[in-house]
């Protein structure tokens, strides 16, 4: 179990699927942007779920080889290639969320960009984890 705090203003409306703030005592690890990556290298599909999937994996995956756990990251950042489709898939992701974090959730931004480094990249997912 995470001793990470959430920070919520007292007068702000509830956040959901994510909070304002995230405050945890630790070793900071810094997750660079994690893209649809098998470990080969090789974007995993064309679908925006099934890369929003392998990049929550490859996330965790991050974090466990540093010793620490889905429940320690304390804020990601998601770029998207298109807003809307994200949003229109909220339903899906969420269930995709769930099963790599749980009911874990981070501090959390959304940021649709242009293009990513990869052409066939729909979503890349960077954070920071603190580890006990």
């Amino acid at each position: 179990m995470s001793d990470a705090r959430p920070i919520q203003p007292a007068d702000w409306a509830a956040p959901r699927g994510y909070v304002n703030g995230m405050a945890k005592r630790g070793e900071l690890l810094a997750i660079a942007g994690q893209i649809a990556w098998d470990a080969q290298q090789r974007i995993v599909s064309d679908e925006l779920d099934a890369q929003f999937g392998q990049c929550l994996a490859n996330v965790v995956a991050v974090v466990e080889a540093a010793g620490g756990h889905a429940s320690d990251v304390i804020s990601l950042t998601v770029f998207v290639t298109d807003k809307q489709r994200y949003l229109a898939a909220t339903r899906a992701l969420s269930s995709i969320w769930r099963t790599h974090f749980g009911r874990h959730y981070p501090a959390m931004a959304l940021v649709e960009v242009s293009a990513l480094v990869e052409d066939r990249a729909l979503v890349e997912i960077q954070g920071l984890a603190v580890l006990p």
